[in-house]
C-alpha cells in the first residue's frame, strides 16, 4: 500500500483534474442539459468504464516501460505539460469557452449514450496523461507491490472522478443557467480552471523524475 501522504497527495491531484474542464466535463455537461440528468448519468457510466481501462492498462505495464525509457517519460511529461498549458490557454484567452456553455446534442439511445462516453473517456488525452506520467509519480516499489500500488490509487481516482462528475452532471442546468446570469461569474470560473491548469503544467515541467 501507498504512504497515507501520497494517497492523500494523489486524491488531491485527482481532485484538481477531475475540476479542470476537458472533453468529458464539457460532453457530460452538455449531455445532461440537452437530454436530462439520466442521459448524463449514462454516459458517466461510460465515461468510468474508461477510467478502468486506463488503471488496468497502467497497472500491468505501462507505467514500468516508461520508467524503463526515461527519454519517453520525459517526452510525455513534457507533452502532458504543454497540453495543459493549452487547456489553460483555451479557458482565458479572449473570446474563450466555459465547460458550462452546452452544446447541442441529438438525442441518443441509452446504449450509444454509454458507448459515446467511454469513447469520450479513452481519447481524452488528460485522462491519459493523468495515469501515465502522474500516477507513476506516486508510487514507491519499495513500499510494496507495484500492481497493487496502481491498482490502489486508480480507484481512489475513480472514485473521486465519478462522485465529482456524477453531482456536476446532476446539478450541470443550474449551474449553466447561475453563470449564463451573472457574467462575472463566468469569467472568474475561466480563470479559475486556467491558473489551475497551468500551476499543474508548472508542477509537472519542472518536477525530477523519480
Amino acid at each position: 500500500m501507498p504512504e497515507m501522504s501520497s494517497l492523500l497527495a494523489f486524491a488531491l491531484v485527482a481532485l484538481g483534474m477531475v475540476l479542470t474542464p476537458g472533453p468529458n466535463m464539457i460532453y457530460l455537461i452538455s449531455r445532461s442539459i440537452s437530454q436530462g440528468r439520466l442521459a448524463g448519468l449514462i454516459s458517466l457510466g461510460g465515461v468510468a468504464l474508461g477510467f478502468v481501462f486506463y488503471m488496468l492498462c497502467a497497472a500491468f505495464g505501462i507505467t514500468a516501460l516508461l520508467f524503463a525509457v526515461p527519454y519517453a517519460y520525459d517526452a510525455l511529461r513534457f507533452g502532458g505539460a504543454a497540453y495543459l498549458l493549452w487547456l489553460a490557454w483555451q479557458a482565458v484567452r479572449p473570446g474563450g469557452r466555459s465547460p458550462f456553455q452546452v452544446r447541442d446534442l441529438p438525442h441518443d439511445s441509452p446504449r450509444k449514450l454509454f458507448m459515446m462516453g467511454f469513447v469520450t473517456n479513452l481519447l481524452n488525452p488528460k485522462i491519459a496523461m493523468l495515469y501515465l506520467a502522474l500516477l507513476p509519480q506516486f508510487i514507491d516499489p519499495a513500499a510494496g507491490s507495484v500492481l497493487a500500488q496502481s491498482v490502489v490509487l486508480g480507484a481512489i481516482q475513480i472514485v473521486i472522478s465519478v462522485s465529482v462528475n456524477a453531482m456536476i452532471a446532476f446539478a450541470a442546468g443550474s449551474i449553466a443557467l447561475f453563470l449564463c446570469t451573472r457574467p462575472l461569474w463566468a469569467v472568474v470560473q475561466r480563470w479559475l480552471m486556467g491558473t489551475v491548469l497551468a500551476g499543474l503544467a508548472l508542477k509537472m515541467a519542472t518536477e525530477a523524475q523519480r
